[in-house]
C-alpha cells in the first residue's frame, strides 16, 4: 500500500511539474507574440499599441501566476512557500497596475470616440495638405 502511495505521489508531482512548465511556456509565448504584434503596430503608427502590449502582458502574467499557484501544490518547505507567495504578490501588483492602465486608456478612447474630446491624432501623424484655394472672379 505504501508503495502504491509513493508511486501515486511521484506521478502527481510529475503532472504538476509538467503543468507548471506548460503554463509558463504559454505565458512566454503570449508575451513574445504580443511583443512582435506591438512592434508591428508601433511601426505602422497605430494608436492602440499601448493597449495591445498591456493586454498581452496581462494575459502572460495570468499564465505565469497560474504556474506559481501550481508550484504551491508541491512546495514542501516554508521558505519555498514564502518565496512563491512573494512572486505571486509582485505579479499580482504588476497585473493590477497594467489593468488600471488598460481601463484608463479605454476611457480616454471612449471619450475621443464619443465626441467629448477633439479627434485624437497620433503625434507622428501627418497633417493633411490643404488644397490650394482658387479665387474665381464673378
Amino acid at each position: 500500500m505504501a508503495n502504491l502511495l509513493a508511486l501515486a505521489d511521484g506521478k502527481f508531482h510529475l503532472l504538476v511539474e509538467w503543468g507548471i512548465l506548460v503554463l509558463e511556456f504559454f505565458g512566454t509565448v503570449v508575451l513574445l507574440v504580443t511583443a512582435i504584434v506591438s512592434m508591428y503596430k508601433w511601426l505602422r503608427r497605430r494608436p492602440d499599441v499601448r493597449t495591445t502590449i498591456s493586454q498581452g502582458i496581462l494575459l502572460a502574467l495570468a499564465f505565469k501566476m497560474g504556474g506559481e499557484v501550481l508550484r504551491t501544490v508541491i512546495a514542501t518547505e516554508t521558505r519555498e512557500l514564502v518565496s512563491i507567495f512573494a512572486i505571486i504578490l509582485l505579479r499580482g501588483l504588476v497585473a493590477a497596475m497594467i489593468y488600471w492602465e488598460i481601463t484608463k486608456e479605454a476611457k480616454i478612447e471612449a471619450m475621443y470616440n464619443g465626441g467629448k474630446l477633439p479627434e485624437r491624432r497620433h503625434k507622428h501623424a501627418e497633417e493633411p495638405e490643404k488644397e490650394a484655394e482658387t479665387v474665381t472672379e464673378t
